[in-house]
């Protein structure tokens, strides 16, 4: 079973235990990205694995499914992280600094590094001084570096963190291009879920120290199980069964939530949009008070308080003051599309 991978793994600091793992596995040729808010131990995770963290790590680090000493790992193992951290000297020469770290000759260097500069667009600037690299230029460098060593795992550690959506966009899709058909296990920390589905076959929610969900990445991203994973996927609005009349708690995102502009008693309700409440019947419809409104430029924000806590809807585009109802009006909300929770917190 190749990869890298843990078992039972423990991370305390300071009397406080920051993660617990019991069993965790990234395959050869496969991305696992794991999700998870701030403070939620992804880094501590990544560091652990690497034999990167400063804490105190009990369990078992696995490599190709076997225990691994600390040097077989140093061997296998490239790490991006957060901030680029580059060499003075050349673009060229920090992408080849790795391999001359493991000892490869100069020449013998360049040329196995020289396809992944080309494939991760920076040929052009092979020959130009590290220090005058924009970040994204500079973590584009850091990426190439981690690959040309043809590392058996690479680990990444919130490497867009720090990018204009732009750059973001296209490293994401060269380094999607350049790990396909690699046998590298990648294990990428995020709390970013369009990271994760550019890039990870696989995904891992981590909430508190501990891996609450763990399967193919669309499944996860768009089925949450219980109330924690759904606020971290996006799904903030939360229905229980005594809201809906339904068997499970639904949880929906602000975007498919729809402020009704009819008083509640009367049938033809229409949404912001202008569209008749033809669905009304087949999708949660539940009441409320209309608290605040905020015009976000691309798209209006309503809250509206209900007996179940706060509902926040969302509609494209600027909805005109006259055709809302004064604030503290009691206005109805559709739920469009939800997903029904099947666990508690």
């Amino acid at each position: 079973m190749g990869g890298i991978g843990c078992r039972d793994l423990r991370v305390r600091a300071g009397g406080r235990e920051l993660l617990s793992v019991p069993e965790l596995h990234v395959a050869s040729g496969r991305t696992l990205a794991v999700l998870g808010p701030n403070g939620a131990g992804k880094s501590t995770l990544l560091r652990a694995l690497g034999l990167l963290s400063s804490h105190r790590v009990s369990g078992q680090i696995l490599l190709d499914g076997c225990p691994a000493t600390p040097p077989q790992l140093r061997e296998a193992i490239a790490a991006v992280l957060q901030r680029p951290i580059l060499r003075r000297g050349t673009v060229a020469d920090n992408v080849i600094s790795g391999l001359r770290f493991r000892g490869v000759g100069r020449r013998e260097a360049r040329a196995r590094a020289w396809p992944w500069i080309e494939a991760l667009g920076l040929a052009a600037l092979a020959d130009r001084d590290a220090r005058s690299l924009s970040i994204g230029e500079a973590q584009r460098v850091s990426i190439t570096r981690a690959l040309a060593v043809g590392p058996r795992v690479l680990l990444l550690d919130e490497p867009f963190s720090g990018l204009d959506a732009t750059t973001r966009a296209d490293l994401l899709a060269d380094l999607r291009a350049a790990l396909s058909g690699q046998p590298t296990a990648t294990l990428l920390v995020t709390h970013d879920r369009q990271e994760a589905l550019a890039l990870a076959e696989d995904t891992a929610l981590l909430i508190g120290g501990r891996i609450r969900r763990h399967g193919p990445t669309a499944e996860v991203l768009d089925h949450p199980s219980d109330a924690g994973t759904a606020r971290l996927l996006g799904y903030t609005n939360l229905l229980p069964p005594a809201l809906t009349g339904r068997p499970h708690t639904l949880a929906a995102r602000p975007e498919h939530t729809q402020l009704l502009l009819a008083p509640p008693d009367l049938p033809d309700a229409r949404d912001i949009a202008g569209g008749p409440d033809r669905r009304a019947g087949e999708v949660p419809v539940v009441t409320g008070t209309l608290r605040r409104v905020v015009a976000l430029g691309i798209a209006t924000r309503a809250d509206v308080d209900t007996s179940a806590g706060r509902l926040t809807c969302l509609h494209p585009g600027d909805v005109l003051a006259g055709e809302l109802p004064p604030l503290g009006s009691h206005v109805r909300v559709r739920v469009r599309h939800a997903r029904p929770l099947t666990a508690e917190d």
